[in-house]
């Protein structure tokens, strides 16, 4: 296998940061628009609905969503006011605290679930098949994840 060159790699990051920008414009439209949503709501709903239980630490749910601890608990604040997260503090250790998916929040991650795969299907319409599964590989790798843990 040929290393890649620090120009190449250079180049593939700054694509990728200009192309998750475009992306994450148009989702943050489309789910707003429609359900009130950044895609950033919609991303921290998911990690929970795929999660055991529809549940997790708050700090697995920072270092999955990108975020700090503050961060994800600033981002959770209007989904618990708004009833689709719940916290849940943990019996056997006061220090830990969970945020759970509700009804209503699985409810509303159904609904935005499809215009999300629109409009990802619409940014990705002139993609390869092949090409995407590629590129899942390389960007699971350089997020640390392994294909069933996204």
């Amino acid at each position: 296998m040929e290393n890649i060159t620090g120009d190449a790699a250079l180049d593939f990051c700054l694509r990728l940061a200009r192309a998750q920008a475009a992306m994450v414009r148009r989702l943050d439209a489309a789910l707003g628009g429609h359900f009130g949503l950044s895609f950033g709501d919609f991303m921290l709903l998911n990690h929970l609905a795929r999660a055991p239980g529809g549940r997790l630490r708050r700090v697995d749910l920072a270092e999955r969503q990108g975020l700090t601890a503050s961060g994800v608990t600033r981002t959770l604040l209007p989904l618990e006011k708004n009833g689709m997260v719940a916290r849940q503090p943990d019996p056997r250790d006061a220090r830990v605290g969970y945020a759970v998916i509700t009804s209503a929040g699985h409810e509303m991650l159904d609904n935005a679930m499809v215009t999300a795969r629109e409009v990802s299907a619409e940014l990705l319409r002139n993609s390869d098949p092949a090409q995407l599964d590629a590129l899942a590989a390389v960007l699971g790798s350089v997020a640390g994840m392994n294909l069933t843990n996204s």
